[in-house]
């Protein structure tokens, strides 16, 4: 028996939730330890105070990034779970009243007479797509499709890599030079990977890329400015 194929529905949700764990992951890491190194790089002109630093928050960022995925990912699973557990109570107990529901969503999108009557037979003739409809329909809440662990891993590695870009430039220079590449090289990286978002969510490549530059330069600044205001002498 041939495998049903995944619904184009199934394979957005999948693919928007990925998407979206992985640039959240790599933007944070990138424009965490952007700021923080910059931050460090005002307070010492030893490269590898500020390399050690990088690391150091990088693999932090990493591991608290992933912990957050995965327990926010558990937490949006688990109200799922329980909403669909509570509709699912109703439906058997107030079959009257859900049905009732299910006849005035359609009425509201413009079915009426025996065509309604006809639609409102078909979905509550089978309890689970009856159950389907009251969950997308009424409570607007769909299934999620990624799991915790899922999400956790591709944050942590999305934040592992977009961490160590900002820190680069000083394994192969001084501080004073690392400090004036390091800004545009992440620019850089954050434009790309605005623009390459951008492709899967349909906005023009130039403007998305331009977008998460902008928001990440300007946090990434303000991590700077924090850290300098904060900042006393390392060396």
């Amino acid at each position: 028996m041939q495998r049903p194929r995944k619904t184009h529905r199934e394979m957005n949700n999948g693919r928007g939730e990925w998407l979206r764990d992985l640039i959240l992951g790599g933007q944070d890491g990138l424009v965490n330890v952007l700021g923080l190194v910059l931050g460090v790089a005002t307070a010492t002109s030893d490269s590898r105070i500020v390399i050690v630093a990088g690391l150091a928050a990088m693999f932090a960022e990493g591991i608290s990034m992933g912990a957050v995925a995965y327990t926010s990912s558990k937490a949006t699973l688990e109200f799922y779970a329980r909403e669909r557990a509570r509709e699912k109570q109703e439906i058997q107990e107030f079959p009257r009243v859900e049905r009732e529901e299910v006849r005035t969503i359609y009425r509201k999108k413009g079915f009426r007479g025996e065509l309604l009557e006809k639609i409102v037979d078909t979905l509550t003739g089978d309890h689970e797509r009856w159950l389907n409809v009251m969950m997308e329909e009424e409570l607007k809440l769909e299934k999620p499709v990624e799991s915790p662990l899922q999400s956790a891993i591709v944050v942590t590695i999305a934040a592992l890599i977009g961490a160590v870009f900002p820190i680069i430039p000083y394994f192969f220079m001084s501080v004073a030079e690392a400090n004036l590449i390091t800004v545009p090289f992440s620019l850089v990286i954050l434009f790309i990977a605005g623009a390459w978002k951008g492709r899967y969510t349909k906005v023009a490549w130039w403007r998305s890329g331009l977008e998460l530059a902008l928001i990440g330069i300007g946090a990434a600044l303000i991590g700077y400015l924090i850290g300098s205001w904060l900042s006393v002498p390392l060396g």
